[in-house]
């Protein structure tokens, strides 16, 4: 096991440079820069923020110090835009958010996605799948760019009985929405295949010997046939927790919670490519990560990965 998580780890690391690297060059290959707008600035004023910022140097040792601060010190530079303000800084405001209503997202998603699907595969062609494919259809449905402004309709304008919008130091009545918003097409997503799985696994053989030798059913599915059936879930769970703890530009928006999403599209708009980058770099370092995870209990839980 020790070998086999040497190995990921020996991926890994490259891979993350890699992303570093071509973050950098497809970003200043974009036509533009930060400090464009409809009024010029003169010639020597623009030479003066070019040399603040370290943009007057050669490209080449642009991206060698970009790459060896990002590796060695985890440092993304100033902000073009926010002033006196570092990415770190900006990222370490709006990523506690995004992680707070993403890991609630993630938590509802995996409880409630496995719970209706093996409670629709063990009483399939029953009411309770009807009702469980009908949830996960309906979720699918309802992205949450649909579901945010219908929540705030329903539980603000109608009801009044949780805030429309922003955070609020993470109060739950400021939570509850958001996290609905997020998890509903994920959960949609871990319901199905937990049922097409659970399904597959209840017809191997066997699951037929042990119900055979007159196990409880209940012991059957905890013991037997819930580990194999969490496999393709469990694919399936390295990017979908990285969408949901990396939160969504729709949610940040449609809440105003002041998560890492809104700082991204307020940066795409303003030509803040160090605030971008560093964004970008953040959500690939975490599927990089989810998706290492992912691999060792992928092979935790079957022995022949391993090999």
């Amino acid at each position: 096991m020790f070998s086999f998580i040497v190995k990921r780890l020996a991926i890994a690391v490259p891979t993350l440079l890699i992303l570093v690297i071509f973050s950098f060059v497809l970003m200043f290959a974009a036509p533009g820069g930060p400090f464009d707008s409809e009024r010029p600035l003169p010639p020597e004023v623009m030479a003066n923020v070019l040399e603040r910022y370290g943009l007057d140097q050669p490209y080449w040792k642009q991206m060698f110090d970009y790459v060896k601060n990002v590796v060695l010190h985890f440092d993304f530079g100033p902000s073009f835009q926010y002033r006196d303000r570092t990415v770190n800084d900006v990222i370490a405001q709006g990523f506690p958010v995004t992680l707070t209503y993403g890991a609630w997202s993630a938590l509802v998603a995996v409880i409630v996605g496995v719970s209706l699907g093996v409670a629709a595969a063990i009483r399939q062609n029953t009411w309770l799948d009807y009702f469980a494919v009908g949830i996960t259809i309906g979720a699918q449905a309802l992205p949450n760019f649909v579901m945010a402004p219908i929540l705030v309709l329903i539980f603000t304008l109608w009801l009044g009985w949780l805030p429309g919008g922003g955070w609020n130091g993470g109060q739950w009545d400021h939570v509850i929405m958001p996290v609905i918003a997020l998890s509903t097409s994920y959960m949609a997503s871990i319901a199905r295949i937990t049922r097409s799985s659970m399904l597959e696994v209840m017809n191997s053989n066997f699951i037929r010997t042990a119900l055979a030798k007159g196990l409880p059913m209940r012991r059957v599915i905890w013991r037997h046939a819930l580990k194999p059936a969490m496999l393709p879930v469990i694919s399936y769970l390295g990017p979908a927790m990285v969408g949901m703890i990396t939160g969504s530009v729709v949610v940040d928006v449609a809440f105003s919670t002041g998560g890492i999403g809104q700082f991204f599209v307020n940066s795409a708009f303003n030509r803040d490519y160090a605030v971008i980058m560093g964004i970008t770099i953040l959500v690939g370092a975490l599927t990089i990560l989810f998706n290492l995870l992912v691999d060792i209990l992928y092979a935790w839980i079957d022995p022949k990965i391993r090999y």
